[in-house]
């Protein structure tokens, strides 16, 4: 511990998942300040993360290995969002908020039925000032997101809705204790807290489906490798952070580590899988001299990397610039809601104040003249209209996450509504992403038993998807001895005195396409090639789409000898060889056109054109950076999902217009009688609770929609 005080310490952040229970929580925290580099260690159970204090000569690869020696798998993450996040915070707030009113809402009703049932004199001033007892603080604590809003709006010169909710509010709960004071009728808590409960509530629920999955760039940017081996002079090595690394220096990859920067290979050859940046499923190998990219993956051995590019400069970071630049262009998208405070606010102001000057005039005096200028505000309360759009997009997001639709933004089922093209990634989204071999049946019978006993003793992707091959035709395996695994290589053993092997084709034959091949002592016997799946439900997917209006095309970072069929089977058009800037390109020609677009994609390369995309969607298996930039994410194995979202989008886009055709209908009817002074505050409030329920109720019709 004294070293760890004697130094400043540097916080890291990794991530556990197998964290289980109270006992790997005290193991991990007790146990790594064993370590004299590490000073405190604290575990985040919920996220299964470990925040570890270490001092700055603790490298990497040793404290990960102080996870491996509690028995623990541990990856460096870098800082997550937190518990600083303004977004986050601000959609807590609204939580406590409308828990606080709710409360209070029940306590006051409860008050206010003796007073409807006709309590008079001392003792309903008594429930009068029980009232405010619980309403005021309420109004003090839950109005504050309005109010902070209102203020904002007028210190700026300018309106919007929440200048009209604050006004009614605080006119009211001033009435009401001016009531009370002087011994009057009426007062009006209950109807300032209900209406508080019902706004905070359509505010609340707003910002559930406006969540933007806060962190997208970060959780793209922790895909590049965390740092490197840089190697010295005399060729010895020390870990650098992929902060700290720098052009000219030299790093040391081995085999399955992800690069931390961009650079030239100086020594050694490997395959480098750039799934992660192109989406292209096969491996491509490279040599001295070859360029390599940051969070690319290295399959094979280990390579020497002269770095040209670190930190900001790397591909991955130029990435997640054009995600963010995206994401820029359709923040500007102006939702129905948003649309429609444009016009709502000033006609609500003029309203009321035409309704006090009115009576004034009219010589009623500034009691009643306010007391009609506040029924107006409250009627004209926008609750229903706050309701009316968040209300219809809970249900439809609840009905589609039965058919395994996740939507993450509100706004994601207005836009979704409005698409015309889909363009459509390739890899991991028309496909499964699962490699499963084709040709099995023209191996011959005597070499499965050979085949499969090879296979099942490896995890690379290509060995497991013969094993499931061969598994699903019957076979059984056969007894080999000394099995070795080369990686880059295959699979190599001893079978009656032969040397049996199963790795990468050594056969001109064999092309680029995705292959393995079987040989006895290097005799060739046979060569499995491989494609990735379609999902069984793609072609009719496609056809749904285009029934709905949507044309389709693929949009593919693969090589067009691995696209074409895939199109060919679907009967659309296909661009391939596409850069995250083609893709851009792309969408930016479709909308120059007037058209609305759907991406969907599932790669780091797709980020910036899901972002970049009037809508788009990711499927569950897609890479963080992928489910991060899109609005929408479907499970399984079907495409089925995205056909759905696109109906029920369309339809609560219908809800949504009928909800604020029965607001403005309830104001055309309602607003009238307030001004001319017909209803009381207390009636404005029950009028206005019940626009709300109306809305909801026609809502909740979306449940059905889906079956």
């Amino acid at each position: 511990m004294s070293v760890a005080t004697a130094s400043p310490l540097v916080e890291r952040d990794f991530a556990v998942p197998d964290i289980r229970c109270a006992g790997c929580i005290l193991k991990l925290e007790q146990g790594l300040v064993r370590d004299r580099r590490i000073a405190s260690a604290r575990v985040n159970f919920t996220e299964k993360r470990v925040h570890i204090a270490c001092t700055p000569d603790a490298e990497m690869p040793d404290l990960v290995g102080a996870f491996a020696l509690l028995g623990f798998e541990a990856h460096p993450i870098g800082d997550a969002p937190g518990e600083g996040d303004p977004d986050a915070a601000s959609s807590r707030e609204l939580l406590r908020a409308v828990a606080v009113a709710g409360f209070a809402m029940m306590n006051v009703m409860l008050l206010s039925v003796s007073v409807w049932s006709g309590a008079e004199g001392a003792t309903r001033d008594l429930f009068h000032w029980l009232s405010a007892a619980i309403a005021l603080p309420t109004v003090a604590y839950s109005g504050r997101p309005f109010f902070r809003s209102a203020w904002r709006a007028l210190r700026h010169g300018g309106t919007n809705m929440d200048v009209p909710i604050s006004i009614g509010v605080i006119i009211t709960s001033a009435l009401s204790v001016y009531e009370t004071a002087t011994h009057g009728q009426h007062a009006y808590f209950d109807g300032v807290v209900m209406l508080l409960f019902f706004l905070l509530c359509g505010r609340w629920l707003d910002s559930v489906m406006r969540d933007r999955a806060r962190g997208g760039v970060t959780a793209l940017l922790r895909n590049m490798g965390t740092g490197a081996t840089v190697l010295r002079g005399e060729g010895s090595g020390h870990w650098v952070d992929a902060t700290a690394l720098q052009p000219g220096m030299v790093m040391l990859v081995v085999a399955g580590e992800r690069l931390a920067a961009d650079g030239v290979i100086v020594a050694g050859s490997s395959q480098i899988d750039l799934s992660l940046l192109t989406g292209e499923s096969a491996p491509q190998a490279v040599h001295v001299d070859d360029h390599v990219h940051a969070g690319t993956l290295n399959l094979d051995a280990p390579i020497r990397v002269r770095i040209t590019a670190a930190g900001a400069d790397t591909a991955i970071a130029d990435i997640a610039r054009l995600m963010g630049e995206a994401a820029q262009g359709k923040s500007r998208y102006v939702r129905i809601a948003d649309r429609a405070a444009r016009f709502y606010a000033p006609a609500v102001h003029t309203l009321a104040l035409l309704a006090f000057a009115g009576w004034m005039i009219a010589g009623a005096g500034w009691h009643h003249s306010l007391l009609i200028a506040v029924a107006v505000l409250i009627i004209t309360c926008p609750c229903a209209l706050g309701l009316a759009v968040p209300a219809a997009q809970i249900v439809a997001a609840g009905a589609l996450m039965r058919v395994g639709v996740l939507i993450k933004d509100g706004s994601a089922l207005e836009r979704m509504a409005e698409v015309d093209r889909a363009l459509i990634d390739k890899t991991g989204t028309l496909t499964l992403g699962r490699p499963v071999a084709t040709d099995l049946d023209a191996v011959d019978p005597a070499h499965r038993p050979l085949l499969l006993a090879l296979a099942q003793a490896s995890r690379h992707p290509l060995s497991e998807a013969l094993t499931r091959g061969l598994s699903a035709l019957g076979a059984v395996p056969e007894t080999v001895q000394t099995i070795r695994e080369t990686p880059g290589f295959g699979i190599e053993a001893d079978w009656h005195g032969h040397k049996v092997t199963l790795g990468r084709p050594q056969s001109p034959a064999a092309g680029t396409a995705l292959a393995t091949e079987l040989a006895i002592d290097g005799d060739q016997l046979a060569t499995i090639r491989f494609a990735d799946q379609l999902r069984p439900d793609a072609r009719a997917a496609i056809d749904a789409l285009a029934a709905e209006g949507i044309d389709a095309t693929i949009l593919s970072g693969d090589r067009a000898e691995a696209v074409a069929p895939v199109a060919r089977e679907l009967g659309i058009t296909a661009q391939t060889g596409m850069t995250p800037q083609d893709q851009l390109a792309a969408i930016a020609r479709h909308a120059g056109a007037g058209h609305r677009v759907l991406m969907i994609g599932d790669g780091l390369n797709d980020g910036p054109a899901l972002a970049a995309g009037h809508a788009s969607m990711a499927p569950g298996s897609a890479s963080d950076a992928g489910k991060n930039a899109a609005d929408c994410i479907f499970l399984g194995d079907r495409l089925t999902p995205v056909v759905q979202t696109v109906r029920m989008a369309r339809r609560t886009q219908r809800i949504v217009k009928q909800n604020f055709a029965l607001a403005i209908g309830y104001n055309i009817i309602a607003v009238p009688l307030a001004i001319f002074g017909h209803v009381t505050p207390l009636i404005a409030a029950i009028a206005m609770s019940g626009s709300s329920l109306i809305v909801v109720g026609n809502a909740l019709r979306l449940k059905a929609a889906i079956r």
